[in-house]
């Protein structure tokens, strides 16, 4: 079924063009992520899916048989309405039946309480409900009386992403789900979780995301917006890469003829009198399209550095036997660490753990109840914090960056400029000459990330920096990092992120204990996991054995030993192994067949196979693990 078809959609504002005649398809069970630079357009697109923005020329057609649904960075809500009064506001039938249902637990009017019962059935209320508690549990949201008005901005996210969540499940109708950035202010647990609710629901999605792994995890198509297009990439996110890559390399090529030919073209255009035939006039226009296409700037693609730190002394930061505590909750108890030159440290835990306490606690914004804090003399901090930019309303970019310095020394005696610096972090020449106040929101984030940077730190202290930035920004500053040579500390659940840049992590696992694991996230996550099993297997004490008279064989040297597949299930197993690749196969031949069909009939015809083959996938990969289980 085709939900969405859109033909030649431009969109500019100003002199800003943001798509030019892009087209695209959504069609049922599709999962989409958008992938492009802040103020590229995404939000806009979506806004014009949604019908809150219309595009200057070109047609969205949407489905009149769906409804679609989006999860906003913006949330509006009543601040005075309890969390279970805000969930009941959404317009369904199985809630109204909900709704009718918790009335008549106060009611005495019989009629009225067998229609609730008779409704409830009727719609499915029960499953709804009870799965509505398991969503809300799940974003650990529990109490369901806290006002709305409350609650911090990341648990009024959390709080509208359990509705959405829900209305996505209430609704019998076929539904677009629009999400944009919901892993943002998401712990690890949280964030796994939803990839999971994502990746088993029959839905249709396009997604906004940062998080890598997460794209991966849910999305198979990746949508690609820059320099006004809209390119489509069926696969992963490597695959998309690779792609980029690929386009890019054919592009330089296509810039080197071109500026060969722009040369001899310009000599002739100079040589040519005043006079013009048509010829010459049809040379003419060609010699500007020429132009055009060798004056691409394809320097976004990224700059070698070799950055020119400022110097670091012996002394780096010691911490030693630091104690902090906020009334019983205890966050820091007997913690030493000495950070080390060089060192990437990622710190890791819950909401609410200690995390940006401790960042408080080693730039001096917080004290401490017992220790002490060595600080090197020559450290220079750097701290991107959760709060947004201090700027003039008319200041411009290009200004707001030479405040700091005109220039950005690098080891080899040269320099970059402020504008070549900006550059490096994907603010083009016309935005640099922009009053802030014009930046998109992710942009205004973008451009703090780089005042930090710009004033070259020698220990950098991050505390969720990937929220609100897109992926280039984030490659630009992995690539930085990289290449940074001074003491780095991150606070992030962004798990790609953690895994490409920090070499050692430090975990709040409860209770003030802080774990020092060397590796990467993945690799600490991994180890928890196998201890944790570890720890349920030898909770679990075998019955006793009862002596016997005579022994007439050795004892096992595993009582626990789990038995083997019968011959019925390996041949089973061996079979599934042998259909899951073929049945791979054909899902990604459907969807190649659906991005690119138009005709309804066979639309429908190509959907209906698409979910019979991905249900017997599904089906396959749980028996798999099942057998793979019992082994």
């Amino acid at each position: 079924m085709n939900y969405v078809s859109a033909e030649n959609l431009t969109k500019s504002y100003g002199i800003k063009v943001l798509f030019e005649n892009i087209s695209f398809h959504i069609n049922e069970g599709d999962k989409i992520a958008i992938v492009a630079k802040n103020g590229s357009g995404k939000s806009t697109l979506l806004k014009i899916l949604m019908g809150k923005e219309i595009a200057d020329s070109g047609t969205a057609i949407i489905n009149k048989d769906i409804q679609v649904v989006l999860f906003d960075q913006e949330i509006d809500f009543d601040s005075n309405l309890s969390i279970d009064e805000f969930m009941m506001t959404l317009n369904s039938e199985p809630i109204l039946a909900l709704k009718n249902y918790h009335k008549s637990l106060h009611s005495t009017d019989h009629d009225f309480i067998e229609k609730a019962l008779a409704d409830m059935e009727a719609h499915k209320a029960w499953d709804l409900e009870n799965e509505m508690k398991q969503i809300l549990s799940q974003l650990k949201i529990t109490d369901l009386d806290a006002k709305m008005g409350t609650l911090s901005g990341g648990q009024v996210k959390r709080v509208a992403l359990a509705k959405l969540l829900t209305e996505t499940r209430a609704e019998h109708k076929h539904t677009l789900l629009i999400m944009d950035e919901p892993t943002n202010h998401l712990d690890v647990d949280m964030v796994e979780w939803l990839e999971n609710y994502l990746n088993k629901a029959k839905i249709t999605l396009l997604l906004v995301t940062h998080d890598r792994y997460f794209l991966d995890s849910v999305c198979d198509i990746i949508w690609e917006m820059e320099d006004r297009n809209l390119y489509v990439h069926n696969g992963s996110y490597a695959t998309y890469l690779e792609n980029k890559m690929i386009r890019e390399d054919n592009l330089n090529a296509t810039i080197d003829k071109a500026n060969n030919l722009y040369r001899k073209e310009l000599e002739w255009m100079r040589r040519q009198p005043k006079a013009r035939t048509t010829k010459s006039k049809s040379r003419i226009d060609s010699f500007y399209e020429t132009e055009k296409v060798a004056k691409t700037d394809t320097r976004k693609q990224g700059l070698e550095l070799d950055f020119e730190m400022k110097r670091l002394g012996n002394k780096i930061l010691e911490l030693k036997h630091i104690d902090k505590s906020f009334g019983n909750k205890v966050l820091l108890k007997d913690f030493s660490y000495q950070f080390q030159r060089g060192e990437k440290v990622g710190i890791i835990g819950k909401n609410g753990a200690g995390k940006s306490t401790l960042l408080n606690i080693i730039q001096g914004f917080e004290k401490v109840d017992k220790g002490e804090i060595e600080t090197g003399e020559t450290i220079s901090f750097g701290y991107f914090a959760q709060k947004g930019l201090t700027y003039k309303e008319d200041e411009r970019v290009i200004d707001f960056i030479k405040e700091i310095a005109e220039f950005y020394p690098l080891a080899n005696g040269k320099s970059l400029s402020a504008s070549q610096f900006l550059r490096l972090f994907l603010f083009d020449d016309q935005t640099q000459y922009s009053p802030i106040s014009k930046l998109s929101g992710g942009e205004k984030r973008r451009l703090h990330l780089m005042y930090i940077l710009y004033q070259n730190p020698n220990f950098l202290i991050f505390d969720e920096p990937t929220n609100d930035l897109d992926l280039p920004t984030l490659t630009v500053l992995e690539n930085f990092l990289q290449q940074f040579q001074g003491s780095l500390i991150i606070v992030s659940h962004d798990r790609y992120f953690m895994d490409r840049i920090v070499d050692h992590v430090l975990a709040f696992e409860g209770d003030g204990k802080i774990r020092d694991f060397v590796g990467n996230f993945s690799e600490y996550r991994e180890a928890r996991s196998r201890e944790e099993a570890l720890e349920k297997n030898t909770a679990v004490k075998p019955e006793p054995v009862k002596e016997t008279v005579a022994v007439t064989e050795a004892p096992s040297s595993s009582n626990s030993q789990k038995r083997k597949l019968t011959f019925k299930e390996q041949r089973e197993l061996e079979t599934i192994e042998k259909e899951m690749p073929e049945l791979e196969k054909q899902r990604t031949k459907i969807l190649d067949q659906l991005n690119n069909e138009s005709d309804y009939e066979k639309i429908a015809k190509l959907s209906s196979e698409l979910e019979t083959v991905s249900e017997k996938l599904e089906n396959h990969e749980m028996r798999w693990l099942e057998l793979q289980e019992i082994l």
